[in-house]
């Protein structure tokens, strides 16, 4: 059984599409674990205030009439913010897609949304590293059931909790706190979540492009004008966040 030191919230969204820093979020699920194991369930469908995608409804089966008369993220931003006060983040593939977009939300609602001290357990990780597939099957493998109305948020978000409960039973291994299965599936540090970088050493570098390994802050001493280009570039807010805090930081430095 999981032990938790405080709440943990599974979270799953269906979005425009899969660029967090272009898409929009139009369905939200948040299963809430305490660490008593009451378990509470929000769910809202989104107005994203753009077009949803004929692509994106084929996945998830929402549709704009469905969200026109929707709450704006912007309007639920602080009862979202409210809910996930003092979690740690689960969920499945949240750590490269659901967290990053989310983020990315709160930002452009400018609610702040402090990240600090959170623990974010991808369970795509464990069973990544321990059964290769994806979330239908890793539903049947671990629980032995067939993931019925998948891409539905909420159905999604609470079968991966039932996944890493079952993972805990199987592989006894990743203990039963976050901390212990968090050091055995060995989570990388999260710069920014587009991970556009990656800590190295304890130094932030570059995951992209010419510079790809260098430190990110030697690139901006030598040519500050890369700087410039990711600013004003198609990048995620929470990159162009991260970006200014390494630059500022190096600027003040090198005066």
């Amino acid at each position: 059984m999981l032990q938790l030191k405080k709440p943990l919230a599974f979270i799953d969204l269906e979005t425009t599409g899969v660029n967090p820093g272009t898409d929009r979020i139009v369905e939200i699920a948040i299963v809430k674990i305490l660490a008593d194991g009451t378990r509470s369930v929000k769910r809202k469908l989104i107005n994203p205030e753009i077009p949803i995608p004929k692509t994106a409804s084929d996945i998830h089966g929402i549709t704009d009439e469905m969200v026109k008369d929707a709450p704006t993220f912007k309007q639920v931003a602080q009862e979202l913010k409210q809910m996930l006060d003092g979690c740690d983040f689960a969920g499945y593939n949240s750590n490269r897609f659901d967290i990053p977009l989310l983020m990315e939300e709160f930002l452009r609602a400018q609610v702040d949304f402090d990240m600090k001290n959170r623990k974010l357990l991808d369970v795509q990780n464990i069973f990544h590293k321990m059964e290769p597939r994806t979330l239908g099957a890793a539903y049947k493998f671990y629980c032995n059931k067939t993931l019925d109305s998948a891409h539905s948020a909420e159905v999604d978000a609470s079968a991966t909790h039932e996944i890493l409960e079952a993972q805990l039973e199987r592989y006894t291994e990743l203990g039963t706190t976050i901390d212990s299965i968090l050091k055995v599936i060995g989570e990388d540090q999260v710069v920014d979540f587009a991970r556009r970088f990656v800590m190295e050493n304890g130094t932030e570098v570059f995951n992209f492009g010419k510079f790809k390994g260098r430190p990110v802050s030697d690139v901006l001493k030598a040519e500050p004008q890369y700087y410039d280009w990711m600013m004003k570039g198609d990048f995620p807010q929470h990159t162009k966040q991260k970006l200014t805090e390494i630059y500022t930081r190096t600027m003040l430095k090198k005066s």
